[in-house]
């Protein structure tokens, strides 16, 4: 076995309930910001045009909306968890280094954008190290493969 499949299974193992309600809310919140930054593409685009390359903040704000709108339901879901916060995880490093880091810790503008970029990077963390969880569609494909070896 290798190393990720032992991470999966002990994930799997030793992961705490509540956990299937803050996936739901994670999932949720971050399909909200992907709509948010689809109505102010503007700001996004300006927040992302520091990168001296030509049309890259564009494309990285387009890239950040697809990420959100896609990743956030499947995420909300269960499905193919680990995978979508891989892929969502690079997006809240920045936004937490580059973007909400500069502002500080005790700003109280933008909505203190700093902490609930931390919660987010820590939930994705935690659910790609212990997964979905027993109520979501991984668990039951899981379940579904188990039996269908076991036949």
């Amino acid at each position: 076995m290798n190393v990720i499949t032992n991470v999966e299974r002990w994930g799997n193992s030793h992961r705490p309930g509540f956990l299937d309600a803050f996936r739901v809310l994670l999932g949720a919140f971050i399909t909200y910001k992907g709509l948010y930054f689809i109505t102010h593409m503007h700001d996004l685009e300006m927040t992302t045009s520091g990168i001296n390359v030509y049309f890259a903040g564009m494309t990285l704000a387009h890239y950040v909306v697809f990420a959100h709108i896609l990743g956030g339901p499947l995420i909300l879901v269960g499905l193919f968890t680990r995978i979508v916060c891989l892929i969502q995880l690079p997006i809240l490093i920045g936004a937490v280094f580059m973007v909400n880091y500069p502002a500080g810790f005790l700003s109280i503008g933008h909505h203190m954008e700093l902490w609930a970029s931390l919660v987010v990077l820590v939930g994705l963390v935690i659910f790609m190290v212990f997964g979905a969880g027993k109520f979501s569609i991984d668990a039951k494909r899981r379940r579904e493969m188990e039996a269908a070896h076991l036949t």
